[in-house]
Order: structure tokens, then C-alpha cells, then sequence
């Protein structure tokens, strides 16, 4: 992002917002991506955030296009770290809120593939359900779909810490909260979207790979 002279908003890394967890996992998250998309050719990341996924995935999958995207309040500083360290493969990011209407004049009709890494458990079950129906809109029919976050098995939660998670969540925001698996891929099959694999991630995580055949 830049201002009106021409220059990024913010110059420095050191003045960008930074994610532990983001680095701690981003490594696990690129081996099982390189699976997941082996495919496909556009990837659309929502809820990127602070852009270190964004910017370390589009490094190391430079076959890829990665659109990152995320709501309008944090697009500056993501913008910038994109400016400031982003592959050429790695687009400038859109802002992108599921409960309105997507922005498909600059989401390219191939997309392919969509990565979102631990925003279910932070979005309301309304936004959850929006989210899916934009998959279900805006994917084209061979898409891939990674999604990386904690979840409970029927209705129990997987460890200790998530529950404890879950309880600091709600106390932020009680329409937060982390979802039941089978609710999730319940919207992702009314979607045409099938659970290809449920893969076990650090610190009680997992990796759901959605597809259309």
C-alpha cells in the first residue's frame, strides 16, 4: 500500500504487527500445502492478516498466484509488509469480508484454491456460514480448499489448552468460539465441497483439505 507520493505507508518490518503463532506453524502448514495444491494455479488466502503466511507460502509455492486478502482495517499494514518483502507471485491484498459481497471484479474466475488459517474460530457462526457460501459462489469446480485452525469432535474439545482457548475467546467475544467439525464440513458439503483429509498440526490443530471432484 502506498500513499499519495508513491511511498509504503509503513517502511520498516519492525513497525508491522507480528505473529508468533505465525511463524511457529507457518513450516508444518507449507508441507501439507505443497499437497494440497499441487493442482491448482490461483490461490485466494482470506483472513491474511499480518501477511507472513502469505508472504512465506508465495516464496516457497512460486508456481502459484497467491491473492491475499483481508476486511479494510488491516490492509494497510498488510499491503505494506507484501510491498516491503512479497514474491512476485504474491498479489497486493483485497479487502474481502464474507458477509458482504465479495469483490469478484478483482478475484480472477480461475481461482482454484483457498487458504484460510485460524479465522473460523474467530468469526460468529453467521460469518462462518457466509464464508462457506462464497466458497460455494466463487470457486471454480476443481478448487482446493485448505483451512487450518483448532476444531472439536463431536462437540468435545480436542485438549485441555483448547478448551481453555475457547473459554478466552468467548470472554473477547462470546460469537467466537471453536467450531464442531461436523458442522463444518456439513456447509462444505452443501457446497459440493468433500473432506479430502483431516491432518493433525502442532499445539492441537489440524489441517482440513476440502475439494470438488
Amino acid at each position: 500500500m502506498r500513499n499519495g507520493k508513491g511511498r509504503p505507508i509503513l517502511s520498516e518490518l519492525s513497525q508491522l504487527p507480528f505473529s508468533q503463532a505465525c511463524e511457529n506453524n507457518k513450516k508444518p502448514i507449507l508441507t501439507e500445502l505443497k499437497s494440497v495444491f499441487s493442482s491448482s494455479t490461483q490461490v485466494l488466502e482470506i483472513g491474511s492478516g499480518t501477511g507472513q503466511h502469505c508472504v512465506y507460502f508465495a516464496k516457497h509455492l512460486p508456481r502459484l498466484i497467491w491473492q491475499a486478502s483481508d476486511q479494510s482495517d488491516y490492509l494497510a499494514q498488510l499491503n505494506s509488509r507484501i510491498h516491503i518483502e512479497g514474491p512476485e507471485n504474491l498479489l497486493a491484498a483485497i479487502e474481502l469480508d464474507v458477509t458482504k459481497a465479495w469483490p469478484s471484479a478483482q478475484i480472477a474466475t480461475n481461482i482454484d484454491g483457498l487458504f484460510s488459517a485460524n479465522t473460523l474460530h474467530i468469526m460468529s457462526e453467521s460469518m462462518v456460514v457466509a464464508f462457506f457460501e462464497g466458497l460455494g459462489q466463487y470457486l471454480n469446480l476443481h478448487a482446493n480448499v485448505a483451512i487450518y485452525g483448532p476444531f472439536n469432535y463431536q462437540g468435545q474439545f480436542s485438549s485441555d489448552s483448547n478448551a481453555q482457548f475457547d473459554m478466552w475467546l468467548k470472554q473477547n467475544n462470546p460469537q467466537s468460539g471453536i467450531r464442531d467439525i461436523e458442522w463444518i464440513t456439513s456447509l462444505a458439503s452443501d457446497q459440493g465441497l468433500s473432506l479430502q483429509a483431516d491432518t493433525s498440526m502442532p499445539a492441537n490443530n489440524r489441517l482440513l483439505h476440502f475439494s470438488r471432484s
